[in-house]
């Protein structure tokens, strides 16, 4: 499939965003003009399906950490590919390993320690990314745990960088223990998590502000590690928990780190935003959108999240955001849900309620 049809997911109208870049033409160059019969291969950090579409006639293992890229992957290759969405599930031997490089170079770090135990001496990294966004760090993190990098010139602002396995099986420093404040605790964070390490600015203002009241059902929309959750647990102990995250890595950790403070049953869904979520069935929703998804930036993430949440909640029931004040989100709660609140603000952040009529 040409990668030019490869369309994002979810499908929006008059969508103007691509579903691949350079990057993907510059791999699937690469790779389809040398021999791959009887090679095994493994994709990582396919976007929508350009690599898993362009090279499914090959011995192929696709790995996603995202359940969106795992939706547009399924979609484009009419279901015929079905990603992995676990490091532990890699098996085997593999020959070549391409890799659209991720925004995070913790989740890299994590991803090339697995792959230590998957390669030998005649395997090959083969790296994809747009130049605007390539990490110095990555260079470090490569020969550390594969071998020397070299790379190849730049073609419509991408560049490949490649790498032979050097190197020996090491084990991954993730997931991080993390001590958080107020928190006596300790919590889970695996790697590719944003803060991994510390409390961001803005989900430590939303933990200063969560809502009071009789709620039975509370929804973590974007959970992450599942902290905010966790705090309004503890504030309604009698609520029954939900988290949902497009990161598969972030919904074990919730789940990690709610077993580690509570002795009963919280619901998980990895999934987009909570596309596929029970309607009028939440009394709260918390929510710290993202304004990114990997390196695109935009509102259409927040967007579908403030309309998933309205569906979602009961009549009466009550959606709190936090984002920074230039994103302006309390007019498009305002104009979703007929209503918005001002709950707190400070230099750099607003914290809105907006009710379902």
């Amino acid at each position: 499939m040409p990668t030019t049809q490869i369309k994002r997911y979810p499908v929006r109208k008059n969508e103007v965003l691509q579903g691949h870049d350079s990057a993907d033409d510059l791999i699937l160059q690469h790779l389809l003009s040398t021999d791959l019969n009887g090679k095994r291969i493994l994709i990582v950090n396919d976007h929508f399906g350009a690599l898993s579409c362009g090279l499914e006639s090959f011995d192929c293992t696709t790995y996603t950490d995202s359940y969106v890229s795992m939706m547009g992957i399924q979609s484009n290759s009419k279901q015929k590919i079905r990603p992995i969405n676990d490091l532990s599930e890699l098996t085997g031997f593999y020959d070549i390993v391409c890799i659209q490089l991720p925004k995070n170079m913790s989740f890299f770090e994590d991803i090339l320690c697995h792959l230590t135990a998957h390669l030998q001496s005649h395997s090959k990294i083969i790296c994809g990314v747009m130049v605007k966004h390539l990490a110095s760090s990555c260079f470090d993190l490569l020969n550390k745990y594969i071998g020397t990098t070299r790379t190849g010139l730049a073609h419509k602002k991408a560049r490949l960088i490649f790498a032979d396995f050097q190197q020996g099986v090491v084990g991954t420093p993730y997931p991080q223990s993390v001590r958080m404040d107020s928190f006596e605790t300790p919590f889970v964070n695996h790697s590719n998590l944003f803060s991994r390490e510390r409390l961001d600015i803005g989900t430590r203002f939303f933990l200063e502000h969560i809502p009071q009241g009789q709620f039975e059902s509370i929804l973590d929309l974007g959970c992450a590690n599942g902290i905010i959750g966790i705090k309004a647990k503890l504030l309604h102990p009698q609520a029954k928990l939900h988290f949902s995250d497009d990161s598969a890595m972030a919904i074990k950790s919730a789940k990690e780190n709610y077993a580690n403070h509570f002795g009963d049953e919280a619901v998980f869904d990895w999934t987009n935003c909570y596309e596929n979520g029970p309607r009028e069935t939440l009394d709260l929703v918390l929510c710290n959108p993202p304004f990114h998804q990997g390196n695109t930036i935009g509102d259409f993430v927040s967007s579908q999240m403030f309309q998933d949440a309205r569906s979602a909640l009961k009549s009466g029931g009550l959606l709190r955001v936090i984002g920074n004040s230039h994103l302006g989100y309390r007019l498009k709660l305002k104009k979703l849900f007929g209503n918005c609140r001002i709950v707190a603000t400070n230099q750099k952040f607003v914290i809105c309620d907006a009710l379902k009529s």
